[in-house]
C-alpha cells in the first residue's frame, strides 16, 4: 500500500506534474491522473497546490476528485476487485458474488481489506452482459464468475 508522500516529495513531484501539463488545455483531469499515478491515490496534501498551480480554488479540485470515482482519496489495497453492478450482470446473479465479496473481504464498497490487500470497488459495466456476472481483478476483466471462482481468484491475491 502506497504511504504518503512526505513534504518535499509532495511539493517536488507536483511541480514536475503541473510544468509536464502546463500546455495541455483544461488539464486538472489529466494532472489528477498522474498524481494517482504517481502515489496510487490523490492525496489530500496535493489539492491546494495543483490548485495554486492552475489558480483554481481547491473546492474546484476537491470537487473534480469527488466526483469521479476513478479518483481515490486514500490509499487502495495492493489488489483492486471491481464488481460489475449492471443490470444484466444482476440479472445472472451478480447480487450474490457482490455479498460474497464483502463477506470474504470484510468490506462494503470502496472498502479494502484488513491486510491491506484488496479494494471492492463497484462498476457499471464491463462489456460482458451476455456473459456476466462479470468481474474486474487488477485489470483482468473476468466472465462468468460464481463464488467458487470468486473465491479461487481471491486467493491467488491472498485476500
Amino acid at each position: 500500500m502506497p504511504t504518503p508522500p512526505a513534504p518535499a516529495d509532495l511539493e517536488g513531484r507536483l511541480g514536475a506534474i503541473l510544468a509536464d501539463h502546463a500546455t495541455f488545455e483544461g488539464p486538472l483531469l489529466p494532472i489528477l491522473h498522474a498524481v494517482q499515478a504517481e502515489w496510487g491515490y490523490v492525496p489530500p496534501e496535493a489539492l491546494p497546490i495543483i490548485a495554486e498551480g492552475l489558480n483554481i480554488s481547491r473546492a474546484e479540485v476537491h470537487g473534480v476528485v469527488s466526483f469521479y470515482h476513478d479518483f481515490r482519496e486514500e490509499p487502495a489495497g495492493r489488489h483492486m476487485l471491481k464488481i460489475c453492478r449492471a443490470e444484466a450482470c444482476q440479472a445472472r446473479g451478480g447480487q450474490g458474488i457482490e455479498a460474497a465479496a464483502k463477506a470474504r473481504l470484510g468490506v462494503d464498497w470502496h472498502g479494502t481489506s484488513s491486510k491491506g490487500g484488496v479494494t471492492l470497488e463497484p462498476v457499471y459495466c464491463l462489456g460482458l452482459c451476455a456473459n456476466g456476472p462479470a468481474m474486474m481483478l487488477d485489470g483482468r476483466v473476468v466472465a462468468r464468475v460464481d463464488e467458487a471462482r470468486l473465491k479461487s481468484l481471491l486467493e491467488e491475491v491472498d485476500a
